[in-house]
């Protein structure tokens, strides 16, 4: 299923969705105005809107709270990235320019922090507290996440328990949070909440370990790498998998290319190289597939209907993509 066949269920939503959002991103101020216009203009497919609305449309008919759900998610996740863009120094977000780029870090700081304020107004203005309070426990533990990574990053002690824990944290958690607060707009079964909270974190899961596999080229054209992790000194998947297989020796290497030869490109690829011929990115495929499967089996329970498919379109979708 292609992206807008996904959409289909929820188009209509989608679109009702996409003026509410607007309006909430709406300011006197106009240089921030004209900010928030560049946001929108740059959104990309809107996967996260799109895990609500098909979340809650799975188990009864879209609310007026699946909306704040969906505007509260887009409104903190686009704040993290403002604010992620003036940590990392990133002067490009999705091929534009960042908002730091254009505006300089103190503005992109304050966009974010108006954001981060629109989210919470939107909430408590309209008493939905109970939405507030699952968007705000995944942007814990997305701070937590990267906290987790950074520090075992300088260790470079990353097991792969460790692994699924700040994945768990950094992605899966705004996943759960998109499915959670979709069902939670349209039904007050706690069960039914916990258990598509569930499904986001292992479709989160999955979605993650994908992105870890493009670092080293698509599957069918290995040979293509980027290697943006490992110069960043993320240990992801592949390579945890293959430290943990290699002898001593050739651990070390790579700990020690990692340390301090991490822009030598050369040695970069050695590791790249070393990582596909011991197995790593099947390695990480086969986990990749396992918590897709677990997401699908998650669902199992709920009667058959558009969107339900679409919904399985998107878990799908979010493993197959190109990018």
């Amino acid at each position: 299923m292609t992206v807008d066949d996904i959409k289909k269920p929820v188009k209509e939503e989608m679109a009702l969705f996409e003026k509410k959002f607007k309006s909430a991103m709406k300011s006197d101020v106009a240089l921030l105005d004209k900010i928030t216009h560049y946001i929108i203009k740059r959104k990309g497919k809107q996967l996260r809107p799109l895990f609500v609305f098909l979340s809650a449309k799975m188990i009864a008919p879209v609310e007026e709270g699946t909306y704040i759900a969906a505007s509260l998610i887009e409104l903190l996740h686009t704040a993290t990235l403002v604010h992620d863009d003036v940590v990392d120094d990133a002067s490009e977000r999705r091929g534009f320019l960042s908002i730091n780029a254009l505006w300089k870090n103190k503005i992109a700081v304050l966009v974010g922090d108006f954001l981060l304020s629109q989210g919470l107004l939107l909430t408590t203005s309209k008493n939905r507290i109970d939405l507030l309070h699952l968007v705000s426990k995944a942007v814990k533990a997305m701070s937590e996440g990267e906290l987790l990574q950074m520090e075992k990053s300088r260790k470079m002690d990353i097991t792969e328990e460790v692994y699924y824990k700040i994945i768990k944290q950094k992605t899966a958690s705004l996943v759960a949070a998109c499915c959670a607060t979709g069902a939670c707009s349209v039904t007050k079964n706690k069960e039914l909440i916990a258990n598509m909270e569930k499904v986001g974190i292992y479709v989160g899961m999955a979605f993650q370990i994908k992105d870890d596999i493009f670092d080293y080229g698509f599957s069918n054209e290995i040979g293509k790498p980027t290697g943006i992790d490992i110069k960043e000194r993320k240990l992801t998947l592949p390579l945890i998998y293959v430290m943990n297989k290699v002898e001593k020796k050739q651990k070390k290497l790579i700990i020690n290319t990692i340390k301090k030869d991490q822009q030598d490109s050369k040695k970069i690829n050695e590791i790249i190289s070393m990582v596909i011929n011991e197995g790593g990115i099947h390695y990480a495929e086969k986990k990749m597939h396992y918590y897709k499967d677990l997401a699908l089996k998650q669902l199992d329970y709920l009667p058959s209907s558009p969107s339900k498919e679409a919904f399985i379109g998107l878990i799908n979708y979010s493993i197959n993509r190109k990018k």
